[in-house]
């Protein structure tokens, strides 16, 4: 008989072991915090500090050493009970978890992300290639009924996954990846990843993925298409540029790519978060408070320009106030590569596209225009979209953007059945 189908929960039992190191690591920093502020008073009375920028030293010292030292004790300990703990509430084995669950691991990710894979926390995303909402091993595949010669892989952007593809448009399902391969007739992959570690981080171990899937993949593989959304766009050029520096031979089967509101020059709301960070810092009195804006991770501050190499953040201090020094990286030879742009406006305007955009990314950012020649993208006119009176997110729902998307890649043709194609306003 069939063990019966265990209901989705939205907390498991991990989550306690989770929460109580979460707990520890956010007293430390308050406690920082705290200690910083007073340092910062104790400085104007000229009295001597500690040995770091930041710390008291004597009796008050020794009590913010103290509140350290009992918390990390009291941490140490909840986390060795729970671990001899979660074997037992974990007894009957874990039940699914719920889109609503997946959905806060995304978001949490997003912004701590690269806090939580530091740590050990079990929170922290693992990068997985899923089929049909399960995780593969892509070392040794598992059946895939169906698999043929063409993959088609699809990558989320920032605090999200890749249940959010299967978005909804007044009452009726869109899933814009579906749409594709059933019309490539292409086996679909999605990728799940911690939005919240540095791009070129993601990118570097999608690449060894990619490599081991190829090699493991049940038929030889024919081509591979990628549809990837915001921060997705960022990884899969990042993947790209790590393959061809180490000769891997997967890119070379890479046929497409659709960009779908990618920020390919950067975000200004980060932007405006790294402005937080200067102003907070301007007076010793605030700088302590710095510190909860730099909470933000690095896939975060990866975005205000659009970072997708190693050289870009390493060695850099990812907080400070500075121009746009990336190393242009162009878009992979001998790949069609497409961009579909939205924007909240009517119509294009320099302010408009500047400031607007979709309401996170700026339209020419999208589009991969920039002000320096040298960083410009060069999507043919013929492959560049853009999609008036919509927004980041609805990128993801709307079905006239799918029917854009089965009407661009080589060969494919709308859905038989399906109604015809409203052009939206593009200007070329």
């Amino acid at each position: 008989m069939t063990a019966p189908k265990k209901p989705a929960r939205h907390l498991q039992p991990s989550d306690l072991h989770a929460v109580v190191r979460l707990a520890t690591d956010a007293t430390h920093g308050v406690t920082g915090i705290v200690e910083g502020v007073h340092r910062s008073v104790l400085d104007t009375l000229g009295a001597p500090g500690g040995a770091a920028p930041g710390r008291t030293s004597g009796i008050t010292g020794l009590v913010y050493r103290s509140i350290g030292a009992a918390t990390q004790l009291v941490g140490q300990g909840l986390d060795a009970a729970l671990v001899r703990l979660l074997p037992l509430l974990a007894a009957d084995g874990d039940a699914p978890a719920t889109p609503e669950r997946e959905a806060v691991l995304a978001a949490l990710n997003g912004v701590m992300g690269d806090r939580l894979a530091a740590s050990g926390n079990p929170l922290a995303t693992r990068m997985s290639l899923r089929w049909q909402g399960r995780p593969v091993d892509v070392q040794a595949l598992p059946p895939l009924p169906g698999a043929g010669g063409r993959l088609l892989l699809t990558l989320h952007g920032l605090c999200m996954n890749e249940l959010q593809w299967q978005a909804r448009h007044e009452g009726r399902p869109v899933d814009h990846g579906q749409a594709l391969a059933a019309a490539l007739d292409a086996t679909a992959l999605n990728l799940r990843y911690n939005s919240g570690l540095h791009v070129s981080q993601n990118g570097h171990e999608l690449s060894a993925r990619l490599e081991q899937l190829v090699a493991n993949w049940p038929c030889a593989l024919e081509q591979i298409s990628v549809l990837a959304h915001s921060m997705g766009g960022l990884v899969i050029r990042s993947a790209i540029e790590t393959a061809r520096h180490q000769g891997l031979k997967w890119p070379e089967l890479v046929k497409h790519i659709v960009f779908l509101g990618t920020p390919h020059h950067g975000a200004p709301l980060e932007r405006a978060g790294n402005w937080v960070d200067v102003v907070l810092g301007s007076t010793p009195y605030s700088t302590p408070f710095a510190r909860l804006g730099q909470l933000r991770s690095a896939g975060i501050t990866d975005l205000r320009y659009g970072l997708v190499l190693d050289s870009d953040w390493h060695g850099h201090d990812r907080f400070r106030r500075q121009p746009d020094r990336r190393t242009p990286v162009p878009l992979p030879h001998g790949v069609a590569c497409f961009t579909l742009a939205a924007t909240t406006a009517a119509q294009r305007s320099a302010l408009a596209d500047r400031l607007l955009g979709d309401g996170l990314v700026p339209l020419h950012s999208a589009l991969g225009e920039h002000d320096e020649p040298a960083r410009c993208l060069l999507f043919p006119q013929d492959r560049q979209f853009i999609a008036y009176r919509m927004s980041h997110l609805e990128l993801l729902s709307r079905p006239e953007v799918t029917r854009q998307l089965l009407q661009w890649l080589p060969g494919i043709a709308a859905e038989p059945g399906a109604p015809p194609r409203v052009r939206l306003r593009h200007e070329r």
